[in-house]
């Protein structure tokens, strides 16, 4: 495809989306390649978000509230690209209401693609939307975006079945307008959990945490609170250690106040002397599938926020390479064109060098 397709990224967060829809990155060994996009308009409402995305990018995004920005305001696209807000839809908190405002920011995205008409777009919530309400509301997402006039496709997608290494289910909606003649079809997955059928066997967590042991102490449980998980009632979550040769479990947003009395991740360092510690910003960012040159902005608890926010670059890359192999009419959509095993030192002048796994970490200014 000689001609780049304009996007414009709404909810955009630190960038993971954004870095996998342009592609030209590596993580764990592999080249993920530059993509046919261009990113025209980038916004979302979290200023450190914000700032994050803007130290990562040549294109800048700017902070706003997607519902006050003017539609006019917003150049001409081909793409609408945007993981609405999702917290009201998880499954992680039943009790959120799924009816509140954040919920109906999917309207807002439809109203964008009504009044700017792209051709396509690619949405992205949680699995929890998808039978929230016995379907209702999911149904009434695909039926208020199929209004605009656009044909959807959706599909829950585990990112550990594309080398991610986490087991984080989303669902993905593709839409693409009436009047073209493409059929959207979903990656096939190139890894799975057990490695059969010609896949790929999972990729592990100690493919990304270089040691159990670390020196910053700040990481670690405290001795009060490894007894409180040992006291805690039988039908709590206790302690959820990760095997370090399975993907993690889903990292979220509030890995800064991971209990080890929740369903968050943790890592046991010493069985032996019950010592366990929280990911740090750097293991998160891997675990989310982030090079290690992507550079996030503010303390550790904005950055373990935006990290758990955002879209797996690696995910996002091969459902906008499917995207670009259904456009051109081919049936099979692996991502094997564009990602190479081998690392490369040449990225896109749109990400500013983004490499695998240096040593530099994610500064934290």
């Amino acid at each position: 495809m000689n001609k780049r397709i304009k996007v414009a990224s709404i909810f955009s967060g630190c960038g993971g989306s954004d870095l996998g829809i342009l592609g030209g990155f590596n993580f764990n060994g592999k080249k993920y390649g530059e993509l046919p996009f261009e990113i025209v308009f980038a916004l979302d409402n979290d200023a450190k978000a914000v700032e994050t995305y803007n130290k990562n990018f040549e294109h800048k995004a700017v902070t706003a509230d997607i519902v006050k920005h003017p539609i006019s305001k917003i150049p001409d696209f081909e793409l609408l690209l945007g993981g609405f807000p999702c917290q009201s839809f998880s499954t992680v908190n039943p009790s959120k209401n799924p009816f509140d405002d954040r919920a109906k920011l999917y309207k807002r995205m439809a109203r964008i693609l009504k009044e700017k008409k792209p051709k396509f777009f690619i949405a992205e919530n949680v699995k929890g939307l998808v039978v929230l309400k016995k379907g209702e509301i999911f149904r009434n997402v695909l039926r208020e975006f199929e209004k605009q006039g656009y044909k959807t496709y959706w599909h829950l997608v585990n990112a550990a079945d594309y080398g991610v290494p986490q087991r984080r289910v989303r669902v993905f909606i593709i839409g693409v307008r009436n009047d073209l003649k493409t059929t959207y079809k979903f990656p096939n997955p190139i890894f799975s959990e057990h490695g059969l059928d010609g896949k790929k066997k999972w990729v592990g967590l100690g493919s990304v945490v270089d040691s159990l042991e670390i020196a910053e102490k700040k990481y670690y449980f405290s001795e009060k609170a490894v007894r409180g998980m040992k006291n805690a009632k039988n039908n709590m979550k206790r302690g959820l250690a990760q095997n370090l040769e399975k993907p993690s479990l889903t990292v979220t947003s509030h890995l800064a106040k991971v209990s080890l009395n929740s369903r968050d991740p943790v890592l046991l360092v010493n069985p032996k002397k019950e010592i366990y510690r929280r990911f740090t910003p750097l293991e998160a960012a891997r675990i989310q599938s982030f090079p290690d040159s992507f550079t996030f902005a503010g303390s550790d608890a904005s950055a373990y926020h935006q990290i758990g926010n955002a879209i797996p670059p690696v995910v996002m890359w091969h459902v906008a390479q499917a995207l670009i192999e259904s456009i051109e009419g081919k049936t099979d959509p692996h991502g094997d064109i564009f990602c190479q095993e081998e690392k490369h030192d040449n990225v896109s002048p749109a990400r500013k060098g983004h490499d695998i796994r240096g040593a530099r970490v994610p500064s934290l200014t």
